[in-house]
């Protein structure tokens, strides 16, 4: 059946507090509303969501903690604090044999201008490296600090150096001194309007610098997301697309293509030279992608496992209905292959059950473990969360802006100094790109389901310890037995790859492992004749051995090029036969690709 499915009935509000359940299973339950004890709640949950609207979601609790523990553990270490004192003296000097040298951080953008290698500037830059590089020292390797306060110090610390940079000062930057002459100061007016218009999108509730205003050359529909196809089902959660076939025949086996909910699908489906979606249907994939709801208030009380069921599995029913009784391969982006792996083990564990079975299964970029979530884990911790969640429990949702925000801060170098230095002081605007657009182009996230997320993925670890429930019954990664494709990349703060491979450890299936060059979008992103792009891959049979990251990592040989090609390739060498390419939609479409969710503000 295609068309719009029925609305879910409205759902009472429950607490979305896990608790053990009286059983003894090991799956949460939900605290009911209306008990005394969840009136306590409401009450107390109202005064920390105030407090978090202040703190903009921070946790000063959790601040405060991670510093107690640092100073009273340095405070105990007189031997620490006399090496310390000496490396200190020693960067004044100019003479540190135990730290990098400043010449090794010449690479940071924001000293790339070669002026920057003459006196005074050298000078400026090399002390302000010494600097950075004393308190990394200072905040880390110190004995009986916990590895999470330890964590959550360093990048505090190099928040406060970050800004003292001299790179944000105009009298001490060459680049900035430079061009004010040969602009007569015009570069600083042009800055001011920056700056001003920064202020109208922070009014608007968007990231300063990633307004859709900024990225208007590239438009939904128009220049990216244009890769020809027809929305075939709708229901309350998401819409599904598929993709007009452009070749004769195509690959017996389609695929689905299950992304993030945290921006928009289209980051695979950009400008038709970077759309992977095009990708695929030119090489005789049949290809389906799920399209998100942006969700409101109203859906504050949609969870994990209605994503799965209302996205997923509705969605492989479709399949059912359009392509036929035919094995599917599914991948999944992010958190999106974290959903796609949940679906896939559930599947596997009901073996016969509907709507759909699985031929393979591609996870990019996407964590199963989350024990070592990278630099995300700075703000993950039950104080930080239980302040997290008020924020979320008064609006009923995470604000794109507010995610945004916490993903500039982890990279503030790049993403923040750099690029106030080079608006507000050189004047210059960035040209917008389709991942800008794409970056720009923020959702919501419900209450329940983000909560559950942090909760039971990032902090608990449900879902790799055994006790992700669906149904009330756990989910075991171990029951899987498809062919895996999974791929990770170098330089990822949001799933690092050494996370993502632990995939290995969680079961024996075929695992056919890539690490590409790039970071979490771009390295995903990497259309063939990209230049610098590299990768490694590798496959581990089912029941093979099990080797280390740093093990597979120096005995697998590097590849130039884009990884595209050889995904391709491994789901052609996993499909049956080519045939006649299905009907869109079975006959039956409701839009033209993008469809209408996508454009939802």
């Amino acid at each position: 059946m295609t068309g719009t499915a029925p609305e879910p009935a409205d759902k009472p509000h429950r607490v979305a507090i896990a608790a053990e359940s009286p059983t003894g299973s090991d799956c949460p339950q939900a605290l009911d509303g209306g008990s005394l004890s969840a009136s306590a709640e409401r009450i107390d949950r109202r005064l920390h969501a105030a407090l978090a609207q202040v703190t903009r979601g921070v946790s000063p609790a959790a601040l405060g903690l991670a510093w107690l523990d640092w100073a009273w553990h340095l405070a105990i270490s007189p031997g620490r604090q006399v090496a310390l004192a000496q490396q200190l003296m020693q960067h004044w000097r100019g003479r540190s044999p135990d730290l990098p040298t400043p010449r090794m951080e010449i690479g940071d953008p924001r000293f790339a201008d070669p002026d920057w290698e003459r006196w005074p500037y050298g000078l400026f830059r090399d002390m302000f490296v010494r600097t950075e590089a004393f308190w990394q020292a200072a905040t880390t390797g110190l004995r009986g600090v916990s590895p999470h306060h330890e964590q959550v110090i360093s990048f505090a610390a190099r928040q406060w150096t970050d800004l003292l940079s001299p790179s944000n000062c105009w009298w001490l930057n060459p680049e900035v001194l430079r061009v004010t002459m040969e602009t007569g100061g015009r570069n600083f007016l042009a800055g001011g309007a920056h700056w001003l218009e920064h202020q109208q999108e922070i009014w608007s509730g968007y990231v300063p610098g990633a307004s859709r205003r900024r990225c208007a050359p590239s438009r939904v529909g128009q220049s990216i997301a244009v890769t020809p196809g027809k929305v075939v089902y709708r229901n309350a959660l998401m819409e599904l697309i598929q993709y007009a076939p452009q070749t004769p025949e195509v690959w017996r086996e389609p695929v689905l293509v299950v992304p993030s909910w945290i921006l928009k699908y289209y980051i695979l489906d950009l400008a038709p030279h970077s759309s992977l979606v095009r990708y695929l249907v030119e090489r005789g994939h049949t290809v389906f992608m799920i399209s998100w709801k942006n969700p409101g208030e109203e859906a504050r009380d949609l969870g994990l496992n209605d994503y799965l069921a209302s996205g997923l599995f509705d969605a492989l029913a479709q399949l059912r209905h359009i392509a036929g009784p035919s094995p599917v391969h599914a991948a999944g982006y992010c958190l999106g292959g974290t959903l796609l792996a949940i679906g896939a083990a559930v599947l596997e564990r009901d073996a016969g059950r509907e709507p759909a079975s699985l031929l393979s299964v591609t996870l990019f970029a996407a964590q199963t473990d989350f024990s070592e979530p990278g630099e995300l884990g700075l703000f993950i911790d039950a104080s930080e969360l239980g302040y997290l969640d008020a924020l979320m429990w008064e609006q009923g949702y995470l604000d794109g802006a507010q995610m945004a925000g916490a993903f500039q801060l982890l990279h503030s170098r790049d993403l923040v100094w750099s690029r106030l230095m080079r608006e507000y002081l050189l004047g210059e605007h960035p040209e917008p790109t389709d991942l800008m657009a794409w970056n720009a182009d923020t959702t919501r996230l419900p209450y329940r389901m983000h909560s559950e997320n942090l909760q039971r993925l990032y902090l608990r670890n449900d879902l790799a310890e055994g006790r992700y429930c669906v149904e009330d019954r756990p989910v075991a990664l171990a029951d899987l037995k498809l062919p895996m494709f999974v791929v990770g990349t170098e330089r990822d703060h949001v799933s690092p790859w050494r996370s993502v491979y632990k995939l290995h450890l969680l079961t024996s299936t075929e695992i056919s492992f890539l690490l590409t060059s790039g970071g979490h979008n771009a390295g995903i992103i990497s259309e063939p004749g990209h230049p610098g792009r590299h990768f490694r891959f590798g496959t581990r049979p089912g029941g093979g051995p099990y080797f280390s990251p740093d093990e597979w990592f120096a005995r697998t040989p590097v590849c130039d090029g884009s990884w595209w090609p050889r995904w391709q390739q491994w789901l052609a060498d996993h499909s049956s036969e080519k045939t006649t390419p299905p009907a869109l939609g079975g006959g039956s479409v409701l839009a033209d690709a993008p469809g209408t969710y996508v454009f939802e503000p």
